[in-house]
């Protein structure tokens, strides 16, 4: 009898500490989400300089058109014109809570809310936990598009987190892991090149990937991802500049530079920044999945 109350009690222990975890982690998400939100009512409310500034973490990177450190940046800029205001529709964070992300809508007007919107876009955040325990992004970089003829629905948590995720057997070499992770961008930009980028991706991509082209909207589902990779033609290479890891080993992101080069082209047709983001499966394989290229006009290159 004893023997099986003790089996019990540690049975319950063992369901009460995943639980917590699940809740904690949930909990993470929810205070991700809501610091976004707060940012763009910063940014309506007292202007984006302020807005970035309060948000943007000391070594916080920023694209003018290249990265570049985003305080710096913002510091030396006087108060910019029109409201750009915009609002999370996805996000996720690592096991661990230190590493997240967010993505939505952008919508900028010239002078007032009132105004009709007269750019949109969508926008990727990387944020990272600080030791005060507060919110900070780390990388910010997004794409322009039509006007969306449907609002998209406001973020809820999904009924799938937290499920079927790699479970860390401990922290991991954070710098060990990205170096890694770097490593897997120039095979994956090889793989690019010499097989052409539909085949490249079909080995990384999630099946929850999202796709983020300029101009376009972004492309939800490792299906839909495909068969618009399939509709692009050139070849596509990219150069990795630096990578990230979470303390959980589950989650990453990384950026660089691309280039897609055309058959018929002595040069590269288009060049810009990417941003990838990666996530561990169960099976510990990283997946992409979030892809973005922001092309930069030739001039300024």
């Amino acid at each position: 009898m004893k023997k099986t109350l003790l089996i019990f009690a540690v049975t319950l222990v063992i369901i009460s500490g995943a639980l917590a975890q699940r809740v904690d982690r949930a909990s993470g998400l929810r205070s991700l989400v809501e610091t976004e939100r707060a940012f763009s009512a910063a940014s309506i409310a007292k202007g984006m300089r302020s807005a970035f500034l309060a948000n943007l973490a000391d070594d916080g990177i920023i694209f003018r058109p290249g990265p570049i450190n985003g305080k710096q940046s913002w510091s030396a800029r006087g108060e910019v014109q029109g409201l750009l205001s915009w609002r999370p529709i996805f996000a996720d964070i690592s096991s661990a809570g230190d590493l997240g992300y967010t993505t939505g809508p952008w919508e900028f007007r010239e002078r007032s809310m009132q105004d009709e919107a007269v750019a949109f876009g969508n926008f990727v955040t990387i944020w990272k936990k600080q030791p005060d325990g507060t919110w900070k992004f780390v990388l910010d970089l997004g794409i322009k598009n039509a006007r969306p003829e449907t609002v998209a629905p406001d973020w809820q948590l999904p009924s799938n987190f937290g499920k079927n995720l790699w479970k860390a057997k401990s922290r991991v070499d954070t710098a060990a892991e990205s170096a890694g992770v770097l490593d897997l961008e120039r095979e994956f930009s090889k793989s690019s090149s010499m097989k052409g980028a539909l085949d490249a991706y079909k080995n990384y991509l999630a099946e929850d990937v999202r796709l983020y082209r300029q101009g376009k909207f972004p492309v939800l589902g490792r299906d839909a991802a495909l068969a618009a990779l399939a509709s692009s033609s050139g070849t596509l290479t990219w150069n990795p500049t630096k990578a990230d890891v979470a303390r959980s080993g589950d989650l990453a992101y990384d950026y660089g530079v691309y280039e897609l080069r055309e058959a018929t082209q002595a040069g590269p047709t288009e060049g810009g920044n990417y941003l990838r983001i990666w996530r561990r499966d169960r099976d510990g394989k990283w997946k992409v999945v979030l892809d973005l290229l922001s092309p930069i006009p030739r001039q300024n290159r």
